[in-house]
């Protein structure tokens, strides 16, 4: 059953009053109670904003990702305790080449976060527009697309990634689109998406062919509106908060993704630097200096956490039938 974002409500206030208030205004009451949404927001907010600020940041501290501080190593190690960490170097410095880890970390997240942000809204877009045009215009266009969306869900993405990664990027090197790691990123881009808008889509459709049958879409198909207009009126306002949730709850998932291509050695590889690449790194060395392994890992925790709780206060702000 579709679920239904009334044009406007009315709600009671504080006082006893009652006030009229549009879903956007509810959504956003709902969310400023939401503390734990609040607080992870913002926390996903600040590694967003310091991921793509890296150049001045790390300006500020001089250190740069990919100078080399050997005279912060003794025998391949940092000096001192905790990975050498140290006013210079506020996350210590990495073992054997000797990079300082808060710089890869920073310049390594604005690839991350690129790839998941990148792959979230290409997927949802696709599975919405494909979404909305298989359940409205129906017959021939909704079987192709309902075949094509099957065939894909059933490959794992995983295997998929794994198997096509390397003839792929060779492809899009050979095309001259992009080089190395480009290449690389782009394919990771393609893959994921390829993979991904077929489950939205199917969520798209099985609303879009209840909303269709709904009052106000029939009037407005009585009174002459055009196809293009009830799509856009009537159809997108309903679906916005649906891709919304999407697109909180799949950043999470694409981080990882991307830490875990990049640890398997088919995703981004050196001399970038990604989380993945740097947690893969890391468990070369944990066991002789266990902050290497523990301050990136501590950050893909708190900012997949933190996106994941944010997605579900989104999710229940969105949700016109719940009273949290």
């Amino acid at each position: 059953m579709a679920i239904i974002y009334p044009m406007s409500a009315t709600i009671k206030l504080s006082d006893g009053e009652l006030a009229q208030r549009s879903p956007r205004q509810i959504a956003w009451m709902r969310l400023k109670r939401n503390k734990v949404a609040l607080v992870s927001a913002g926390v996903a907010l600040f590694f967003v904003v310091i991921a793509f600020l890296a150049p001045v940041i790390t300006g500020l501290f001089h250190v740069d990702n990919t100078k080399l501080y050997l005279d912060q190593l003794i025998d391949g190690q940092p000096k001192g305790g905790f990975g050498g960490i140290s006013w210079s170097h506020p996350f210590g410095i990495e073992p054997g080449a000797g990079r300082d880890l808060m710089a890869l970390l920073l310049y390594g997240s604005r690839i991350s976060f690129s790839i998941a942000i990148i792959t979230s809204v290409t997927y949802v877009g696709i599975g919405l527009v494909l979404g909305i045009s298989a359940a409205y215009m129906g017959g021939a266009v909704d079987s192709i697309l309902g075949r094509i969306a099957d065939f894909l869900l059933s490959f794992p993405t995983t295997f998929m990634f794994v198997a096509l990664s390397v003839p792929l990027t060779m492809r899009v090197e050979a095309l001259g689109i992009a080089k190395d790691n480009g290449a690389r990123i782009v394919v990771m881009v393609l893959i994921l998406t390829v993979f991904s808008w077929p489950g939205f889509y199917r969520v798209v459709r099985s609303q879009v062919l209840s909303l269709r049958e709904r009052e106000f879409v029939l009037a407005a198909s009585a009174l002459g509106a055009s196809r293009k207009r009830i799509i856009f009126k009537e159809l997108l306002p309903n679906l916005w908060p649906l891709a919304i949730i999407y697109l909180s709850i799949s950043l999470p998932g694409y981080l990882a993704a991307e830490a875990v291509f990049s640890f398997l050695g088919v995703g981004v590889q050196a001399p970038s630097s990604t989380w993945g690449l740097v947690l893969n790194d890391a468990s070369s060395f944990w066991q002789r200096d266990p902050t290497y392994l523990a301050i990136p890992a501590g950050m893909v925790i708190i900012v997949v956490l933190s996106l994941n709780l944010l997605g579900d206060g989104l999710r229940d702000a969105l949700d016109p039938k719940s009273d949290r």
